[in-house]
């Protein structure tokens, strides 16, 4: 199969293009910069650009989208650009260039409005109850996406769940920073449930929904381990993972949803560089349960995760040691 990945640079576009080519397709992907794989069809620029999305897919028989701004810091017209103008130019492209199977590359957070969330199911996109310039514009360009379902041509959103692993920027990168400047802390009890997924496992899950598109045409799913456990326990087993201490300082939910609340206003109208420590969005991921039901989504994939938790962990000690 030709297939075309989109922000193939980053961690989990990077484990896609790999495993593609492991077993056999054809691969081009597009991004802004050049990644290390060398064995694909390389297109770099913006997702935005009608002539670069054209170039970048045409002859593909599938597209996976995952190039987007994410993060917090930027304004509402970046966020647009990237994820809802860029999604909007790829469609077109998709569609022009006769592509059969496009998988978008989605997140929990378009249908989540700061309630806890017990064996939920994908709820439908909402830009108005989602959180931040980041969750709002995934929101739409999901709507963009499914819209574009048809005869021609099967779209399905899949939203991966707090995606981790080995050299990991985000998650891990991100708690093992903070605890060794010791600025690390538990929102709440730090008892709160919450899923997560490895990346070897996310990763399968969109090579699942590129074979087993039109399956699950039309539909946003979110995939995960499905394996909830209280967020202090995963946070100090990614701490543990690279030898350091435990964390033991709590911050009681209101205190720090509203100092996140401060921190994101106050972070661009002080110019300042990188993200805010906390926000108001971030507190409420780490004080409250998420969690999904994940029946469907194994059974219209036919996927199930092959890296548990656990042996997560061990990979990411294994790693870092």
């Amino acid at each position: 199969m030709r297939i075309l990945v989109t922000g193939a640079t980053s961690q989990i576009g990077d484990a896609i293009v790999r495993q593609l080519l492991d077993r056999g397709d054809h691969v081009a992907t597009l991004q802004r910069s050049s990644n290390s794989i060398h064995a694909v069809r390389q297109h770099r620029g913006s997702v935005a650009d009608p002539a670069v999305a054209a170039e970048a897919v045409a002859g593909c028989d599938a597209v996976v989208h995952l190039a987007a701004r994410v993060g917090i810091v930027g304004s509402w017209d970046q966020f647009h650009l990237a994820n809802v103008t860029g999604t909007e130019v790829m469609v077109k492209a998709a569609e022009a260039a006769g592509v059969t199977r496009f998988v978008h590359v989605s997140s929990p957070s378009v249908a989540h409005g700061g309630d806890a969330l017990v064996a939920a199911h994908a709820a439908p996109a909402d830009p108005v109850s989602a959180r931040g310039h980041y969750s709002r514009s995934k929101a739409m360009a999901e709507r963009v996406a499914l819209a574009a379902n048809g005869a021609n041509m099967s779209v399905v959103a899949i939203r991966p769940h707090l995606v981790w692993g080995p050299d990991d920027p985000q998650l891990v990168g991100r708690i093992v920073e903070r605890a060794r400047a010791g600025r690390v802390a538990l929102v709440g009890t730090g008892a709160s449930l919450i899923d997560s997924t490895y990346i070897d496992n996310a990763a399968d899950a969109l090579v699942a929904a590129v074979d087993h598109c039109e399956a699950a045409k039309g539909r946003a799913l979110v995939i995960s381990n499905g394996e909830p456990r209280p967020i202090g326990e995963l946070v100090n087993g990614i701490l543990a993972a690279h030898r350091l201490d435990p964390v033991t300082r709590r911050v009681p939910k209101v205190v720090a949803f509203g100092a996140g609340w401060v921190a994101e206003r106050a972070w661009p109208a002080m110019k300042l560089s990188g993200e805010p420590p906390m926000t108001s969005f971030l507190a409420e991921q780490l004080g409250t349960a998420h969690w999904f039901d994940q029946r469907e989504a194994r059974a219209l994939l036919r996927w199930t995760p092959r890296v548990g938790l656990d042996e997560g962990l061990r990979l990411l000690k294994a790693r870092a040691d």
